[in-house]
């Protein structure tokens, strides 16, 4: 396959973000269409492409080879089933599903129709934690043993677009903090064994899940705290909105994804990487914001056109989501939830 064409589904921030990756920085890609409400004749018109009535037509159209889904969270099982359905590759922004069981369901019907199914956990591309990982991958720190994990911000729900308030879409723990699950499962290269977990809100009025505490072990042995809020006061801690102390055998890791990565050793620290500043304010679609989710959209393409399986499969996708739901159970039933997998809450 020459050129893979894209149709997106959704029109939202997040719709704009692919929109531009596709168009403006993709190799052998090319922007279609776009469906998904109100907002998309004028996403459609501001990329000259097309505008469809529905994700249903979208993913029926022949001139279509795999689809970016971008709506909310409770969306998102629905629409990868109707992609796969039409025979269209898929990458589904994160959570890929609010349940097990759509998760498993999507994967499913994907592998049934030959087609690839991608996670879209960007945080993998930010290059602070790519470059992480590839220094852990080299025995720079030697095994990891020890990491805090965090997400801290404030402004509360009014920071996040009007659907994460409604509870079908479960909650800020699993929207946002999925980045996080996967990043500390990614980065600590072993699956999580047991969760304990405080998942509530304490300042913000809100419908949904501001904060959480978490507690993760791992069938390594390395062990991590996850401590998440948005629910902080100004004026918050400095770069702590997306980072992770890694503690390893004979090292250490700083990882501020929008900052600095830095290596410590004996000798002291090493500054690794510095991300240039991000002008989220004046630019949405600043090309250093941009850079992950190119990286991103670039091996999904790739993958469709060496026949392949993507980098972050809908497997990968899956396992975020489990860590969050035993959170989420932990802390409903005061227990530790023990993963071998997590059952669905009905059995």
């Amino acid at each position: 396959m020459d050129e893979v064409r894209i149709g997106i589904i959704g029109a939202g921030f997040m719709g704009l973000t692919h929109s531009e990756a596709v168009s403006r920085y993709l190799k052998h890609a090319r922007l279609v269409a776009i469906a998904g409400g109100s907002r998309a004749p004028a996403l459609a018109a501001r990329y000259g492409v097309e505008a469809e009535q529905s994700a249903e037509a979208l993913a029926a159209r022949r001139d279509i080879d795999a689809l970016i889904i971008t709506t909310p969270h409770a969306a998102h099982a629905q629409q990868t089933l109707l992609a796969a359905q039409y025979q269209k590759h898929v990458l589904v922004e994160k959570p890929i599903a609010t349940t097990l069981e759509g998760c498993d369901a999507m994967i499913e019907a994907c592998r049934r129709a030959g087609v690839n199914l991608m996670a879209g956990q960007m945080q993998r591309y930010r290059k602070a934690n790519a470059l992480a990982k590839q220094l852990i991958a080299a025995g720079r720190i030697g095994n990891v043993l020890m990491i805090r994990e965090s997400q801290i911000g404030s402004g509360g729900i009014a920071g996040f677009p009007a659907w994460q308030n409604e509870p079908a879409n479960v909650g800020v723990l699993i929207g946002h903090g999925i980045h996080n699950f996967d990043r500390l499962r990614w980065l600590a290269g072993s699956e999580v064994t047991s969760v304990s977990a405080r998942v509530s809100r304490w300042r913000e009025p809100a419908n949904v899940d501001l904060s959480a505490m978490v507690l993760l072990t791992f069938a390594s042995g390395a062990v991590a705290t996850f401590w998440m809020t948005w629910e902080c006061p100004k004026p918050g801690f400095a770069g702590s909105e997306f980072r992770a102390w890694i503690m390893g055998e004979k090292g250490l890791l700083d990882i501020d994804a929008y900052g600095k990565l830095q290596l410590g050793t004996e000798s002291g620290w090493e500054v690794v990487f510095e991300q240039p500043a991000i002008d989220y304010r004046g630019n949405k679609l600043d090309p250093v914001r941009m850079q992950t989710y190119v990286d991103q959209d670039q091996e999904f393409v790739d993958s469709i056109r060496q026949g392949r399986r993507p980098a972050v499969p809908g497997e990968e996708g899956r396992a975020a989501v489990e860590i969050a739901l035993a959170a989420y159970r932990s802390s409903q039933t005061g227990e530790t939830v023990h993963m071998a997998p997590l059952q669905p809450a009905s059995k």
